[in-house]
C-alpha cells in the first residue's frame, strides 16, 4: 500500500525479541500465559517460553482472554502488517511505564496494566525496537514475526480483515455539497502565461494558483531549471494536447520530492533547518483518495477526522510533533505538539485536496454556500477537457490582439514575446504591438519577420492592411514618429524670444518651435521662470492642456493656449 514505511519485510522473531529481557521479566510472561518455567537461566528460559508461546492452541486461548481494548490494539497492529511507528501506537493505545527490575518486581505492573499496550507487552504479544528506514532510524511497535505468522494463519478470527482498505470518512450531506465548484484545465493557460513572462524577464503576473505554487509545478515538470525556462521541454509541453500536458504536470507533481505542499499552506510559517517528507505524505494521501468511490461527493471534514483517528502520523513517521518549528502567521504562536494536528497536518490535507488536486482537474469541490470554504469533494474518473485548441485571435488595425483561451498555447506563447501585455479579460488574453515591444523582441534575438506570418496564421479575419503597412515600415525604418510631453515657453512678441536667447536663460532653452515659442529643457522650468522675472517678465505657469475624448477613449481635439508669457506642456 502506498504510504507504508519500507522497513524490512520481516520483524525480529519471538526468540530475538525476548533475548533482551532479564529472568524476572521472562517469569512475568510465563505467569501471564499460565506457565511454569523449569529453569531460571535466561537463554534456556527464553527457548522454553518460545516453545510454549508458539503453540497455536495456547496462543488462541491467550488472545481470547484479552480485554476488548487490548484485542483492538492487537487487531490494528496486525492490520498494519504487524508493525506501527511507536509514537503512533502509544498515542492510540497508551504508553508502557518505564521501570527498572526492582520497581517492576515490587509494583507488579502486569497485574494492573495501565494501557492496552502494557497488557500486550507483558504477554510478549508486543515488542519495540529501532529499525532503519529510508527516513532514518525509527522506533516501531511490532508483533514478533513468528507470532504474526500464526495470527495471519487464522488464529485471530475476529480481526477486521478489511480495515486497511476501508475508505476514510463518509459521503457528503446535501448541505455540504450545496454549491459545486467544478475543476478544469485552466492551469495550462496560467502556466503558458508564466512561462512567457519568465522568458521575457518580466515580473510574473499574479496567477491562480499563486505564482510561486505554479512555478513549483513547472519546476517539478522540468520546464524550469533554477527558475530559467528550458526551451525544448517547453516547446514539447506547449505543443502537446491539453490532456497530455495536464497529465505531464500531474505525474511530475505526484512523484516530486521538491514540491513541498506544507510550505504552501496559507497561514503557516516554517522556520529552522528541519525537513519534512512531502513525497511520503502525498503518496499516502493519494492512496487514501483512490480508495474513495469515484464520482461520489465525499465529506471533507469527515475524511480529515478519520485520517486523524486512523493515520495521524501520515507525514511524520517518527512522530516529530515537537521538533518541527511551525508558526501560526496571524499571531506568531508556535504550533508544536499533537494538540495542533488540525492546524498543521489537517490543514495540509485540506490544502492538497482543495489546491493541487483541484487545480490538476482530479477533484471537484463543493461548499455549503457561495464564497464559503469547501466542505465536500468528488474524485473524478477522468481529467477535464476544455476542447481542442482551435480558436483564432482577432487583430485590430491599432495592433491590439484579443486571444481566446483555446487558441493554441504555443501560438500565444510566441505572440506574447512580440507584444506588450494588457490586463486579461474573463476568457481571453489581450496584447498590444508597440515599437517598444518590437524593439524588446529584436533585442532578445527574435526574428521580427516571423511576426506577420504568425499573426496571419491564427487570425480570425486576417491582419488589417494598415497594421501590415505599419509593421513593414517599422522593420524598414524603425520608429518614424514620437509623441512626447514637453514644456513650451510662448511669448507674445518675437523680440522677447530673441532677447531671451541672448540672456542667461539661453542655456535652459532647447529647440525653437517658431518666432514666439521654444522648448524648455527638462528640469529647467523653475530656473527659466526666475530669469524671466529678472528681465521684468511675469510668466504664467499653466497646467497641461486637457484633450476632449470620444466615447471610446480616443482624443478628439487638443485645446490651444496662446496667452503671452505662458509656460505650457
Amino acid at each position: 500500500m502506498v504510504g507504508d514505511l519500507r522497513v524490512s519485510s520481516a520483524m525480529p522473531d519471538l526468540f530475538q525479541s525476548l533475548q533482551k529481557f532479564d529472568a524476572g521479566h521472562l517469569q512475568i510472561i510465563a505467569e501471564m500465559w499460565g506457565l511454569d518455567l523449569s529453569t531460571r537461566e535466561t537463554d534456556a528460559a527464553t527457548k522454553e517460553l518460545c516453545g510454549f508461546l508458539l503453540a497455536p492452541d495456547l496462543l488462541a486461548e491467550i488472545i481470547d482472554s484479552l480485554s476488548p481494548p487490548a484485542k483492538k490494539a492487537l487487531q490494528d497492529l496486525q492490520s498494519k502488517s504487524g508493525r506501527m511507528p511507536w509514537a503512533e501506537f502509544t498515542r492510540r493505545f497508551g504508553k508502557i511505564r518505564e521501570m527498572g527490575p526492582g520497581k517492576r518486581d515490587r509494583e507488579r505492573p502486569h497485574k494492573t496494566p495501565a494501557s492496552p499496550a502494557e497488557a500486550l507487552f507483558y504477554r510478549a504479544l508486543l515488542a519495540r525496537a529501532f529499525f532503519n528506514t529510508p527516513e532514518g532510524a525509527l522506533e516501531y511497535a511490532y508483533i514478533p514475526d513468528d507470532l504474526y505468522a500464526l495470527l495471519e494463519a487464522g488464529m485471530l478470527p475476529e480481526r477486521d480483515t478489511v480495515l486497511a482498505a476501508e475508505p476514510l470518512g463518509r459521503p457528503a450531506s446535501l448541505a455540504e455539497k450545496a454549491v459545486m465548484i467544478p475543476s478544469d484545465d485552466s492551469l495550462l493557460d496560467q502556466a503558458t502565461t508564466l512561462l512567457a513572462a519568465l522568458r521575457l524577464n518580466l515580473i510574473p503576473p499574479e496567477t491562480h494558483p499563486p505564482t510561486s505554487t505554479l512555478q513549483a509545478f513547472l519546476d517539478a515538470a522540468g520546464l524550469l531549471k533554477h527558475s530559467r525556462p528550458q526551451p525544448e521541454p517547453i516547446r514539447e509541453f506547449l505543443e502537446a494536447p491539453r490532456q497530455a500536458a495536464l497529465g505531464t504536470l500531474t505525474a511530475a507533481w505526484s512523484a516530486s520530492g521538491t514540491f513541498n505542499e506544507l510550505r504552501q499552506v496559507p497561514g503557516l510559517i516554517l522556520e529552522g533547518e528541519w525537513q519534512n517528507r512531502p513525497r511520503l505524505a502525498r503518496a499516502f494521501l493519494l492512496e487514501q483518495v483512490r480508495l474513495l468511490p469515484p464520482e461520489t461527493w465525499w465529506s471533507l471534514p469527515a475524511f480529515i477526522h478519520d485520517l486523524k483517528a486512523r493515520h495521524p502520523d501520515f507525514q511524520r513517521p517518527a512522530g516529530e510533533y515537537d521538533s518541527w518549528f511551525i508558526k501560526r502567521a496571524v499571531d506568531g504562536e508556535f504550533l508544536r505538539g499533537f494538540e495542533h494536528w488540525d492546524e498543521v497536518d489537517g490543514a495540509l490535507v485540506r490544502y492538497i485536496l482543495t489546491g493541487p488536486l483541484h487545480w490538476l482537474g482530479l477533484v471537484d469541490l463543493a461548499t455549503p454556500q457561495q464564497g464559503s470554504d469547501p466542505t465536500a469533494f468528488l474524485v473524478r474518473l477522468a481529467l477535464p477537457l476544455s476542447g481542442p485548441e482551435t480558436a483564432l485571435w482577432h487583430v485590430s488595425s491599432q495592433g491590439k490582439i484579443t486571444v481566446p483561451n483555446l487558441v493554441p498555447r504555443a501560438a500565444r506563447y510566441q505572440l506574447s514575446r512580440f507584444c506588450e501585455w494588457q490586463s486579461p479579460g474573463n476568457d481571453e488574453w489581450l496584447y498590444l504591438i508597440t515599437p517598444a515591444s518590437l524593439a524588446r523582441a529584436r533585442d532578445q534575438g527574435l526574428n521580427l519577420e516571423h511576426l506577420l506570418p504568425l499573426l496571419a496564421r491564427y487570425s480570425h479575419s486576417g491582419v488589417p492592411p494598415a497594421l501590415v503597412k505599419a509593421l513593414k515600415r517599422w522593420l524598414a525604418n524603425g520608429t518614424e514618429a514620437r509623441v512626447q510631453s514637453q514644456i513650451i515657453l510662448k511669448v507674445s512678441k518675437p523680440e522677447l524670444l530673441i532677447e531671451l536667447r541672448k540672456s542667461k536663460a539661453a542655456r535652459f532653452l532647447g529647440e525653437v518651435l517658431g518666432p514666439t515659442a521654444v522648448i524648455v529643457k527638462d528640469g529647467a522650468q523653475s530656473k527659466v521662470l526666475a530669469l524671466l522675472a529678472e528681465l521684468g517678465l511675469l510668466a504664467e505657469d499653466e497646467p497641461p492642456a486637457r484633450a476632449e475624448r470620444h466615447k471610446d477613449g480616443t482624443p478628439a481635439r487638443h485645446a490651444a493656449q496662446n496667452s503671452s508669457h505662458h509656460l505650457k506642456k
